[in-house]
């Protein structure tokens, strides 16, 4: 369908001779019907309503924008505008409350989002867990900026939207006794990965690749070839009596579960080096392991069909295991 020049779309005609033209009304449109030798062309001049109003369709449903419920103009839909966190609990006990809500702050502060305070976040949080009475549950929450007709630029006055939900985690015991592969992928994610924020589709189509490929995770590779880290997760190796990591930078999340991994391998005398791996050395490691809140550690067997040291969950990958368990005990 042609457009109609500006000029006609403000008079609601076109100057065309009278015998080419044939005007076509209807209750909602006019449009004018160009008949040529080979072809008939429709040109609309667009909607003539009586009153015409914003609207929204949600599947086939019709619905006036200012009926529209909120949490369909939010801005973490539009545009991934939040931060989020995930939690864990063992035994009843949240692990780890304190370090993931000073990660939440600064994600937020990061992103220019406020209207919550730590305490309120950690309140909600804990009364969330409370009613669920899940002892081993995944506890996951987020703050958007707010809900608004899409615009990029917010309004400094929008009010952020909080969403939590807690549901049962449940221990995959055979990834811990036999461990998992993974696969390589390129690192297509925003040059902000230190900020936990709900821009995730790179990380949702790396791990969407890995388990095609019978992976339990997906690795990622920068331009220059070196892993940055886990699409979900932190990666480890352990090679010559120490365990190696990339240090933290802008394109690497400060991994809560990594900091208690640090402390167990102090405890367990393994030495630590922050530097990247590119993946042959990864491939010629002793041991390989990721770190994540939701399964804390687990070790690495094959990397991209490479078997990795004996092909079973190494002595320092169990020592570390066994370690951090520990620490959710406290």
């Amino acid at each position: 369908m042609e457009k109609v020049p500006a000029a006609a779309a403000e008079t609601g005609r076109i100057a065309l001779p009278e015998n080419l033209a044939t005007p076509c009304k209807g209750r909602r449109q006019i449009f004018y019907c160009l008949f040529g030798p080979s072809s008939a062309k429709i040109l609309c001049l667009g909607s003539l309503m009586d009153n015409p109003m914003q609207i929204a369709m949600l599947q086939d449903k019709i619905v006036a924008l200012d009926e529209l419920e909120a949490v369909y103009l939010d801005r973490g839909m539009f545009f991934g505008d939040g931060v989020y966190e995930v939690l864990r609990s063992y035994d009843g006990k949240i692990f780890a409350l304190e370090e993931h809500l000073a990660r939440f702050k600064r994600g937020l502060a990061e992103l220019q989002i406020g209207g919550i305070e730590p305490d309120e976040v950690r309140r909600r949080v804990q009364k969330a867990f409370a009613t669920a009475g899940i002892a081993n549950a995944r506890i996951y929450f987020h703050l958007t900026r707010g809900s608004a007709i899409r615009n990029h630029l917010w309004d400094d006055e929008i009010k952020p939207n909080f969403f939590l939900m807690v549901t049962k985690l449940r221990e995959d015991r055979q990834e811990k006794t036999n461990g998992i592969a993974v696969s390589t992928y390129p690192d297509l994610r925003w040059k902000r990965c230190d900020i936990k924020s709900l821009n995730l589709l790179a990380n949702v189509l790396a791990r969407k690749d890995a388990s095609r490929k019978g992976c339990g995770e997906a690795i990622l590779l920068n331009e220059q070839g070196f892993i940055t880290e886990g699409a979900a997760s932190a990666f480890f190796a352990i090679a010559g009596g120490g365990i190696q990591t990339a240090s933290l930078a802008a394109n690497i999340l400060p991994s809560i579960t990594r900091k208690f991994v640090f402390e167990a391998a102090g405890k367990v005398g393994l030495e630590l080096v922050e530097k990247p791996l590119t993946p042959r050395q990864a491939i010629g490691a002793d041991e390989l392991f990721i770190a994540v809140t939701t399964k804390d550690i687990v070790p690495v067997v094959r990397f991209d069909d490479n078997v990795v040291g004996d092909g079973r969950p190494g002595r320092y990958t169990k020592l570390l295991m066994e370690q951090f368990r520990t620490f959710t005990l406290y």
